[in-house]
């Protein structure tokens, strides 16, 4: 029976204590994720972990290290679909990116668990789990410095109110008042607002937008009569 053929428990004991390894290394980077109370926690990192350590010591088992060195680099392409499931944009913000990021370095211990590399699946996962608490004290400080316009890629919104029937009018208006401060519209876009009303939201990517020249703008539009409430935001982009 090949079921016995297959059976050597050498061969079993070395994927046991690789897949133990995968798991608790998972466990351990999904610990972090899992207090922080993120998206992909304790479970989804450990079975990333497991999963890839399993696909890679089976291409190891039933092939070789070069069937292997192929299944990883599908290993890393399924991830990254997966990770890509946990990213979201919200207004101009994208969130995600970080659990996305831990994902693939799970799937990398295991990866390193399922080839028999232990040592370099707990450096691995030592330096994921640094990345994601040794370097939030430096992020938070850096999110607590003011931004410095002129030197920071900056995500500008600039959000018109009107009625549905001044659209034509207000839309010309906030075209024209953006292209007479030479400001690009990266996206424009026009969604229903109230009963009655629409926003216009004008999305501007640039480096050197003076937030005066913005107020100014604004002013301007909330002079027109057809115009009921302006306004305008920004955030960092990455």
């Amino acid at each position: 029976m090949e079921i016995l053929q297959n059976f050597h428990p050498e061969t079993l004991l070395n994927t046991l204590i690789c897949l133990i390894a995968a798991f608790f290394l998972g466990a351990l980077i999904g610990l972090e994720r899992q207090y922080r109370q993120r998206n992909a926690g304790l479970r989804t990192n450990v079975l990333v972990s497991v999963g890839a350590a399993v696909f890679v010591d089976l291409a190891n088992r039933l092939g070789s290290h070069e069937a292997a060195v192929h299944v990883i680099a599908y290993v890393v392409y399924g991830v990254g679909f997966l990770g890509a499931g946990t990213i979201m944009k919200e207004g101009a913000d994208v969130r995600g990116l970080n659990t996305a990021a831990t994902l693939w370095g799970s799937a990398a211990v295991g990866a390193c668990a399922g080839a028999s590399l232990l040592a370099e699946a707990i450096l691995a996962a030592f330096f994921v789990l640094s990345a994601n608490t040794l370097l939030r004290p430096a992020v938070n400080w850096i999110n607590r410095k003011p931004i410095d316009e002129k030197s920071s890629e900056m995500t500008y919104v600039l959000c018109a109110v009107a009625p549905r029937e001044e659209q034509k009018a207000a839309l010309a208006t906030v075209e024209a008042l953006l292209e007479g401060h030479h400001y690009p519209v990266a996206d424009l876009d026009v969604q229903p607002f109230g009963d009655d009303g629409i926003e216009i939201t004008a999305t501007l990517l640039a480096t050197s937008v003076d937030s005066a020249e913005l107020d100014d703008i604004v002013a301007h539009l909330v002079a027109k009569s057809y115009i009921e409430q302006a306004y305008w935001n920004s955030s960092a982009s990455d």
